[in-house]
């Protein structure tokens, strides 16, 4: 066993990590991708033919929609990034309760961030009646919560972090 397996083998990193990981699953796969298949439901069907916004139009909306999407992309790292140096905990006798708990409560903006991309997908083909660019937005929603979901790596490094964080407080106080 190496030394890293040693330090974490007194915190259930699975336990931490399943209710944020579910949650994401349901938000950010389970949900657009339902969405996806009434879209897609309706594109085979042609039952959904009232097209709001015109041919010429639609490639303008694309590419703003893509942009969001980027941007909420890039939101999203960032902001799963920052959870490095936000102290969630307060001691370490409680630190796997409490980062489970915080772990969660942090996350959830960053994955309802994701599921906006998979939204301006399915407000995409509502507007334009174009289903394969709004399964674009719903794949790449899928591939950037596959990039942002919790892993062991990262709930490691994140108590690595959190205990840096403690000591520096206790040093200060």
């Amino acid at each position: 066993m190496s030394l890293s397996e040693q330090r974490f083998d007194k915190y259930n990193l699975h336990r931490m990590i399943i209710k944020p990981l579910y949650l994401g699953v349901l938000l950010n796969i389970v949900i657009p991708g339902a969405l996806l298949f009434v879209c897609y439901y309706l594109h085979n069907n042609d039952s959904y033919t009232n097209r709001i916004v015109e041919l010429e139009s639609a490639n303008t909306l694309f590419i703003v929609f893509a942009v969001l999407a980027l941007i909420n992309s890039g939101a999203a790292l960032w902001m799963r990034q920052k959870l490095y140096v936000t102290p969630l905990v307060t001691s370490k006798e409680k630190l796997e309760e409490e980062l489970t708990i915080a772990l969660l409560e942090k996350i959830r903006p960053i994955y309802l961030l994701i599921s906006f991309i998979a939204v301006y997908g399915i407000s995409y083909y509502f507007l334009t009646t174009r289903f394969q660019e709004s399964a674009f937005f719903v794949v790449f929603s899928f591939l950037v919560f596959q990039v942002v979901r919790p892993r062991l790596g990262f709930i490691q490094k994140l108590i690595d972090a959190q205990l840096k964080l403690l000591e520096t407080k206790q040093l200060k106080t």
